[in-house]
Order: C-alpha cells, then sequence, then structure tokens
C-alpha cells in the first residue's frame, strides 16, 4: 500500500505518506529532496513499531510552493502546523541537512512538541567564506547597484543572470523564483544560538566524507547543544543516514526508546 496522500496545510497542498504504528516520528527530507529519500529509513523503522509521518516540504516534490519566499522559521513553524492537523501532541524527530535547520528551531522554540531528535549530517551553520569569494561578490553588487542607479537595469539584470550562471549552486540555478529567495532567505541564517538553547535529547548522524556539511559542523553542533552526542559513519557522505541506513534506524530507536545504551 503507498499510503501517499495530498492534505491542506497553511493553505498549501502537500503530499504526505505515513506508515506503521507506534510512537509518532515526523521525517522531514534536505533541499532539493522529497519524502521519497527517507523511505527507506523509515521502512527499518516501522519494523521497530513506530508510526513515520514524512511529507514533501512546501515547493519540493510533488507539493505546492509557498506564494512569498519562506525563512527558515516560516518551514518550522509549517512543520508545527501540520503536528496540530494531525493533533500530534509531542513526536519524535528526524531531519536531514534542511531537516536539520528545521530541527534547531524546533528543538529550542517549540521544544515542548519533541520528544527527541536526531539530526544527520544538519545544516545551520555558517561557513566564512574564503576572502576572494567575498571580494568578488562585494565588486558584483557595487557594480549591479551602479548600473542600476544609472537607469541601465537591464544591463544590471544581464550581469545578474552571467554571475549566477557562473557562481550560484545547482540548487539556487534550477529554483523557480520564489524558490530562489527561499533559498537565499535559509543560507544566510545562523542558527548556532539555536543550537545552544535545543531543550530535547539530541543524536547527530555525520559522514566523516560529507563535502556539503563537512564534519567540522557536527561537532559544532555537539559542543553547542546541551544534551547532543555525535556519531559519525565512517565513509559516509552527506546522506549518512542513508548509507548506513540499518545502523542509523537502531541508533534512533535507542534515543526514541531512552535507552542510551545502544546509542554507539
Amino acid at each position: 500500500m503507498d499510503n501517499t496522500r495530498r492534505i491542506v496545510v497553511h493553505g498549501l497542498e502537500i503530499r504526505e505518506r505515513v506508515i506503521g504504528k507506534g510512537a509518532p516520528v515526523l521525517m522531514i527530507h534536505g533541499w532539493g529532496a522529497n519524502l521519497e529519500l527517507l523511505g527507506p529509513l523509515a521502512q527499518i523503522l516501522e519494523g521497530f513499531d513506530y508510526q513515520l509521518y514524512m511529507l514533501d516540504l512546501p515547493g519540493f516534490g510533488a507539493s505546492a510552493e509557498p506564494p512569498a519566499p519562506y525563512s527558515i522559521f516560516d518551514y518550522a513553524a509549517f512543520c508545527v502546523a501540520y503536528l496540530d492537523l494531525h493533533g500530534l501532541e509531542q513526536v519524535h524527530y528526524f531531519g536531514h541537512s534542511l531537516g536539520g535547520r528545521i530541527g534547531l528551531i524546533l528543538g529550542s522554540d517549540y521544544s515542548d512538541r519533541l520528544k527527541s531528535m536526531v539530526l544527520s549530517n544538519s545544516a545551520g551553520i555558517k561557513a566564512k567564506q574564503p576572502l576572494t569569494s567575498q571580494l568578488r561578490l562585494r565588486v558584483y553588487r557595487s557594480v549591479r547597484n551602479g548600473l542600476n542607479r544609472l537607469g541601465a537595469a537591464p544591463i544590471a539584470e544581464y550581469l545578474r543572470g552571467r554571475y549566477n550562471m557562473r557562481y550560484a549552486s545547482p540548487d539556487f540555478q534550477s529554483a523557480s523564483d520564489v524558490m530562489r529567495k527561499t533559498l537565499v532567505n535559509v543560507v544566510n541564517q545562523d542558527l548556532l544560538p539555536k543550537a545552544y538553547r535545543v531543550n530535547v535529547p539530541t543524536v547527530l548522524i555525520w559522514g566523516d566524507a560529507d563535502m556539503e556539511t563537512p564534519l567540522w559542523m557536527g561537532e559544532k553542533l555537539e559542543r553547542a547543544i546541551p544534551d547532543a552526542a555525535l556519531i559519525v559513519h565512517e565513509g559516509a557522505g552527506h546522506y549518512a543516514y542513508l548509507d548506513y541506513a540499518r545502523r542509523t534506524a537502531s541508533i534512533m530507536n535507542a534515543l526514541y526508546s531512552n535507552d542510551e545504551s545502544q546509542i554507539t
């Protein structure tokens, strides 16, 4: 049985999938992904007697885009509205990458809604850009703004397109206008201050070969979050939870069932 359906949350039609029976777990995917990438892990967790709630966030997968650019705080509020729609007072949480950003806000600002939390390869810490990148961006913005002041908006727009084509990430280039602005909002938000305020037991899953959210970010989050443990999957990349799906599921079950002796 597919167990996939469409529902309306905050006026947006989204796709969700709910499987299993038992303690509820909210699972949130990363940027550019969807609930399908949570499926392999959810199927294993189902065997531990959990009910897994998965959804395509607004702007991803088969869900509608938000009418205006979202911030990461909008995504967190959206997840709370999703829990309210299902009548879920408290859940265990799993978030990957973008889902990790959301988890840092949920764990700090909505900690009463979470029992425990597992974050895999979480984004949320801003990496300092190399000096050359900072200078390049500064020069680009100066020239673009100067062209706009001179009334040369078409040339400024052409320059913007060329700059993005050369230097913007694939995620930015492939996104719609509203999702590009959403991406800018999300990546420019430093969530380290939120990490210090996380008030739920947390396990961080990481891959030591992750090039998108390097291991040092996980180490920094472990130091920041008051009750956190970092577990590193050797040789795994940005999707460490899929590279080691069964081990990740066992770790999650140990935390969710409050058996800390099994978190290794």
